[in-house]
């Protein structure tokens, strides 16, 4: 009976003991998904958690309809289009093979029912109505897709059509697919929810979004599928759980039933594993540093942009920060400019190193300012 009480008292620290060790114990390799390319981001932090031939060509299918969508927002973002504007369908909208919105040629359809379904059902002739009412011709709105994915870093991709349709010099990576996706949910928040979006119906026709996951993982919102017989099956997931967002890019798997199970077991392992914090606001005070022969002897120095970390589960304690500032910082100081680092360390070693950069301007003093500190830094 003694033994009995004493289990049943310990039975609760001995649970508690287990589940602390479960969260700090090492990271295992990301699952075996199957796919040709694959890569998990943290949206915050931007750092990749697994990644397999993140940086192959790569053929994008529908997935190219990001980038298209990406077009348009920007469009409506700068006012050149708005959302109730009709687009008269053209023949060769019409006429577009694969996934469709079944729009009729010469009727006039709203950007935004265009726009629902190129993103819910993935239409590829809602797609080439809304780039010929964007660029006149398909060809010239695939410049427009090349010449934002140059500003966006996307050094691996090369669009030459809308929708995906399979052409040698139509290309793309898995890192630049994440790069785009943080793009679309960090830039066009208002448009974002039609991701989330299980259906759209149109001409009484119903149709359902292709992301599986939408259905099976509430967490899940976003973003697009993408199939041809040469890419095969590619699908490109965000989710959140609690102020974790995490974006997935697997491509080249062999079915729709394998293209969710390998994004969703990306996801389950980067959740499971790791966790994401927010250490510094951007523009916030974190420290003051002396810069000679300016107007003021200091000024204040932090982050210029919401400095996130993403590490091991269980090991934010032991996260160490160190700001290493420039020696002898000399006026004139500009807003923005860099003047130091931040060191985050985890068992010894650099995991990030951030700018520490100047939150407000010092100028170049006046003459009894420069001659004074000129004295001083012959003592120092």
């Amino acid at each position: 009976m003694k033994n009995a009480l004493t289990l049943a008292f310990l039975l609760p620290f001995l649970c508690f003991t287990a589940l602390l060790q479960a969260a700090t114990m090492p990271v295992p390799r990301a699952p075996d998904v199957g796919a040709k390319a694959y890569i998990l981001v943290d949206y915050h932090s931007g750092r990749v958690l697994a990644e397999q031939n993140a940086d192959a060509r790569m053929e994008p299918a529908s997935i190219t309809k990001l980038m298209t969508a990406y077009v348009v927002f920007k469009e409506l973002q700068q006012g050149s289009l708005k959302l109730d504007d009709l687009v008269t369908v053209s023949e060769k909208a019409w006429r577009m093979e694969g996934s469709r919105m079944f729009i009729e040629v010469g009727k006039k359809v709203s950007v935004e029912d265009l726009l629902q379904g190129m993103i819910v059902q993935s239409g590829n002739d809602a797609t080439v109505a809304l780039a010929e009412h964007i660029a006149g011709a398909e060809d010239t709105f695939s410049a427009y897709m090349n010449r934002y994915a140059q500003e966006l870093g996307l050094t691996g991709t090369h669009f030459t059509n809308s929708t995906g349709m399979p052409d040698p010099e139509h290309y793309t990576t898995a890192r630049d697919i994440a790069t785009l996706a943080h793009a679309l949910i960090a830039e066009f928040p208002d448009y974002y929810h039609w991701y989330s979006q299980k259906s759209f119906v149109y001409n009484d026709i119903t149709q359902s979004n292709r992301n599986k996951l939408l259905w099976r993982d509430k967490s899940v919102d976003g973003l697009k599928t993408g199939h041809t017989q040469s890419a095969g099956y590619c699908l490109v997931t965000s989710a959140q759980r609690d102020n974790m967002r995490l974006i997935s890019v697997v491509l080249g798997t062999k079915s729709e039933a394998a293209r969710a199970s390998a994004s969703q077991a990306l996801l389950n392992f980067g959740f499971r594993f790791f966790e994401t914090h927010k250490l510094y606001d951007a523009g916030t005070r974190l420290t003051d540093t002396r810069v000679w022969k300016g107007e003021r002897e200091t000024i204040p120095l932090g982050v210029r942009d919401t400095l996130y970390v993403t590490i091991p589960r269980g090991r934010y304690k032991d996260l160490q920060a160190n700001m290493k500032i420039q020696k002898r910082l000399l006026a004139p100081i500009q807003t923005g400019q860099r003047c130091g680092s931040i060191q985050l360390m985890l068992d010894g070693e650099l995991i990030e190193e951030p700018d520490l950069v100047a939150l407000e301007p010092d100028p170049e003093g006046g003459i009894w300012e420069r001659v004074r500190d000129e004295a001083l830094l012959y003592f120092e």
